[in-house]
């Protein structure tokens, strides 16, 4: 059933408002569907930050007037139908989708309805968002760049779920998500949902697909050096300290709707992974699958961490396990191995029935080292306070050696306990564990089950009060599990990012480079970058440029270039007396401070004639026409449109 909304839309945001509550309010069961469920409610859940601030809007305009957007299949004007089209189906198929049991189904062809139901409803989701109209509801910068986060998944998603360009989901999509529920299935399954509202299910934490733009900070000396370097390495992007710039013709993108982005270049290369080859649990390709009682097959150490949680039935089915036997899927294994060598794919590390595989193909017996470190993890929970320390010390040594290490030791179970571990009171103790989960997190599988674990509150305790040395990790540690973009929301809402201020403004030098590597990565969510500000990190920062002797204007300046297309950080730079530094900074710096100082100004002063009549009165011309003649690519940009800015000003 569509429903239209009349007026401009304003009137009609209770609606949507209620609507996304009560989508973000379905209890989601533990079936098949359970992942794709959580996505989906997680995403809502942020689109009412949206809703709420339309709500609240005083304004006159009507955004229903605005112009249909010729770029794409859906009218700018009908926005608010769309929207609420979009989420009624969303409410409707998890009614379905978070109670369906696969095992009561007769054929497959229920479950292939659903999965396909979920294909259009992130589909539909998707372009509703794409015409929403910001500028007549003066949404917050911070709100639109949750919503393009949440546009930025569900494409992903779409991609993920299959192509969209068959005739068969062209003509679906334009059907209301009720005509392909059958009724008697849909009040059944609001039954369930009235008994079981409430229920706490366990949260699987998925690891996201997205590429993130980062930028290497420079690496220092320590104990953990090397693994710290390596987690900046996976980060960074041939351009150091670039970042996505809204007048940057390269990082333009979403302004011109003809030009294609990587990810659609690459639309049509992607494989699809047979669904049988994905672990029910963690959705993502086996290399150990095994079977459980009820028959059904998943990755080992996703089964085994849900079993150490102490459920006692099958994820994918809810029934009660006869026993806890994981036997290994060896038909299943070799069919994974046949399909990644026939689409050179290189097929997942891990250990396989006692054997780890080698870079060239080949692999060794890893039973006896499993065997140690499983020896190691159970003294990690002794009694003995002596006995826990001498284990986390041996682990985190373990875990700095090699990427084998991190994964037998992943496998063996440590993660969860050194989690714990990490509210010792022993000083050594919680130093060794923090170290070890920062060396387990550089390898990529592991992140997911660290996350898992709950660490993060944890880790942020360590960070705030912990020994030098535990925070230093602390930080650096956020800053790896920081790389996923779902993970920069959980760690900006969990009190992380003032904890880092401190850090940054009163570590040591080392103390202080972790910090700003995490603050830095944290701060491309533009939802961070508010939580930054009011952490008083415009004031660490500055402190760090005016001081002649601080080795980190470049991570200094990085981090506020960021941060200076957030309008409350644009008002706490100005705030801080921060104009003439920068200004300073295009005449005396190296070329990349230059390029940044630029970046800064022009972010400040686009739009701001009372900031540009500053920098002008500051004498910003002369460096900024050198620049424009000799700076970096970047910086030469910079330079220039900064220049025509203050030539349209001389001219009013």
């Amino acid at each position: 059933m569509a429903v239209e909304l009349s007026g401009d839309g304003a009137d009609r945001m209770p609606e949507l408002l209620k609507l996304a509550n009560d989508v973000v309010a379905v209890s989601i069961g533990g079936g098949p569907f359970k992942k794709d469920c959580t996505d989906l409610v997680r995403r809502i859940a942020l689109l009412t930050h949206l809703f709420e601030e339309m709500r609240d809007f005083k304004g006159q305009s009507s955004p229903s007037d605005a112009s249909a957007s010729s770029s794409s299949s859906f009218p700018r004007s009908s926005w608010p139908s769309d929207l609420m089209v979009a989420l009624q189906a969303a409410k409707c198929l998890l009614l379905v989708a978070a109670n369906f049991n696969s095992s009561n189904a007769p054929t497959d062809g229920a479950t292939k309805k659903i999965a396909f139901q979920f294909q259009c409803v992130t589909w539909k989701l998707e372009k509703a968002l794409a015409n929403l109209p910001y500028d007549h509801f003066d949404i917050s910068e911070e709100v639109q760049e949750q919503v393009e986060l949440v546009r930025a998944q569900l494409r992903r998603a779409t991609e993920r779920y299959g192509s969209m360009n068959s005739k068969k989901m062209l003509s679906h999509l334009s059907q209301p998500m009720e005509k392909e529920i059958h009724v008697e299935s849909e009040k059944r399954i609001n039954n369930l949902h009235s008994e079981h509202r409430g229920s706490n299910d366990d949260k699987v934490a998925a690891k996201m697909d997205g590429v993130l733009r980062s930028d290497s900070l420079e690496s220092h000396s320590g104990d953990e050096t090397s693994h710290k370097s390596e987690i900046r390495r996976i980060s960074s992007t041939p351009e150091l300290y670039s970042t996505n710039d809204p007048d940057d013709d390269d990082n333009n993108e979403q302004e011109n709707p003809n030009k294609k982005g990587p990810v659609e270049k690459k639309k049509s290369d992607v494989i699809v992974i047979p669904d049988d080859y994905l672990c029910p649990i963690s959705l993502e390709l086996m290399r150990d699958p095994v079977i459980v009682s009820t028959g059904q097959t998943y990755e080992r150490s996703y089964i085994q961490r849900w079993i150490d949680c102490g459920n006692k039935t099958c994820p994918k089915t809810q029934q009660k396990l006869e026993n806890l036997t994981l036997t290994p899927n060896y038909v299943l294994r070799s069919l994974i191995s046949q399909w990644c060598l026939k689409h050179n794919i290189e097929q997942p590390m891990g250990l396989t029935n006692g054997k780890m595989k080698r870079s060239d193909g080949s692999f060794r017996d890893v039973s006896g080292d499993m065997a140690a470190i499983e020896a190691l993890v159970h003294k990690l929970s002794s009694r003995c306070i002596e006995e826990r320390r001498a284990a986390a010390t041996e682990i985190r040594s373990l875990s700095k050696r090699s990427t084998d290490n991190r994964i037998l030791i992943a496998e063996a179970g440590a993660i969860p306990i050194l989690v714990n571990l990490l509210t010792s009171d022993d000083v050594l103790t919680q130093e060794n564990a923090v170290t070890s989960i920062l060396n387990l997190s550089i390898y990529e599988d592991n992140k997911g089950l660290i996350m898992l674990a709950g660490a993060i509150p944890s880790i942020v305790q360590v960070l705030r009060a912990g020994s030098m040395e535990a925070r230093e990790n602390a930080a650096a540690t956020l800053f790896s599990l920081s790389l996923a973009d779902e993970n920069k929301i959980i760690i900006g809402a969990s009190g992380a990012i003032p904890a880092l201020v401190d850090l940054l403004q009163n570590g040591s030098t080392r103390g202080k480079k972790d910090a700003a590597t995490a603050l830095f990565n944290l701060c491309i969510y533009q939802g961070n970058k508010g939580r930054a500000v009011r952490a008083g990190v415009i004031t660490a920062l500055l402190s760090i440029l005016t001081d002649s002797g601080d080795s980190m204007v470049d991570e200094a300046l990085t981090i506020m270039s960021v941060l200076a297309s957030h309008q409350e950080a644009k008002v706490a730079i100005v705030k801080a007396g921060t104009i003439p530094v920068l200004i300073d900074l295009l005449r005396t710096g190296l070329p990349r401070n230059k390029e940044n100082a630029a970046a800064i100004l022009l972010a400040l002063c686009k739009r701001d004639g009372e900031n540009l009549a500053c920098i002008s009165r500051l004498g910003a011309v002369i460096p900024l026409t050198e620049l424009a003649k000799s700076g970096t690519e970047r910086g030469k940009r910079k330079a220039t449109s900064l220049l025509e800015h203050l030539r349209k000003l001389q001219l009013l």
